[in-house]
């Protein structure tokens, strides 16, 4: 589906999209470049901030680009390797989001509940552990996903009601038994929004509690800025993307749908940079320095 089929808007919606998707792109690159050209910033804080950044990059690759060149060339056709390809990479992504934003909440509950032992905790080796468990959990749910497409022998129809071909969609375009699709719908949603969200939720209840002893105000102040700008995003993330895919299971039309799966797929990406990491002192800091500006 497009969002319009309105001509005169075309050119619009082309300048719009890509507008975004270039300052998504540009924003997060601009955090990987400084965290990585920093020493001052190889902390878990922003070794998993600049992960995340590039999981954004890659998040929103998966589908703006198509959908501009389809605004373009005024097609919207998509093949079914291609679309299973789409399907795979969003999923991969997706996950790797969704467990790279618990794993920062993680983070915040260590240094502000249990600073002493920060270090132990978080130490370089359990931080890459941690990134390569979120790769692998990714690669778990993008392929289980495409298993379940694969065995699609029919589709009772072959318009996706979204802009990209969206997993959930997809599976409900199916004409064979609904079970496997109820069941893996579910699952997922238990494993990948469930269990994260339900820990979000202890960890900042701690955070909050923790937050509250503290005797001076600068000091929480600091500390609810940083953890609203980051909850912000997890309620946008998690608001509209688990919304969406929970969803697909009851009606709701597909206007409806697609902008919830415009404001997790395109929005939050872009706000990724603004909203937590160029707010960040030691960022704005750092980008400042970068020989980029003097070029």
């Amino acid at each position: 589906m497009c969002f319009s089929e309105n001509a005169v808007l075309q050119p619009i919606l082309f300048g719009l999209f890509l507008s975004m998707y270039l300052v998504t792109v540009l924003g997060n690159l601009l955090i990987i470049l400084a965290v990585s050209s920093d020493s001052n910033l190889h902390t878990p804080m922003y070794f998993f901030l600049s992960n995340l950044s590039l999981a954004d990059t890659c998040f929103i690759s998966t589908t703006v680009p198509k959908m501009i060149v389809d605004i373009s060339t005024q097609s919207r056709v998509i093949t079914y390797t291609d679309c299973l390809t789409q399907v795979s990479l969003f999923l991969l992504f997706a996950c790797m989001d969704d467990i790279l934003l618990t794993l920062m909440v993680y983070d915040h509950f260590v240094a502000i509940c249990h600073p002493l032992h920060y270090a132990l905790l978080m130490n370089p080796h359990r931080c890459f552990l941690l990134l390569l468990l979120s790769v692998f959990l990714s690669l778990l749910d993008s392929q289980l996903h495409n298993l379940v497409a694969l065995q699609i022998t029919c589709f009772k129809d072959v318009d996706i009601p979204s802009f990209f071909c969206d997993p959930s969609q997809l599976l409900d375009l199916s004409c064979s038994d609904t079970l496997i699709k109820i069941l893996v719908t579910y699952m997922v949603g238990i494993l990948y929004g469930f269990f994260p969200t339900s820990g979000i939720i202890f960890f900042y209840c701690k955070i909050v509690s923790a937050i509250l002893k503290i005797p001076s105000s600068r000091g929480r102040y600091k500390a609810f800025s940083t953890c609203g700008c980051h909850l912000s995003v997890v309620c946008l993330f998690y608001g509209t993307g688990i919304g969406t895919y929970l969803g697909a299971a009851m009606s709701h039309t597909p206007s409806k749908g697609m902008l919830a799966s415009l404001m997790y797929t395109v929005i939050t990406p872009m706000l990724n940079p603004f909203i937590y990491s160029l707010r960040n002192r030691d960022i704005l800091r750092k980008l400042k320095r970068l020989p980029l500006w003097k070029i």
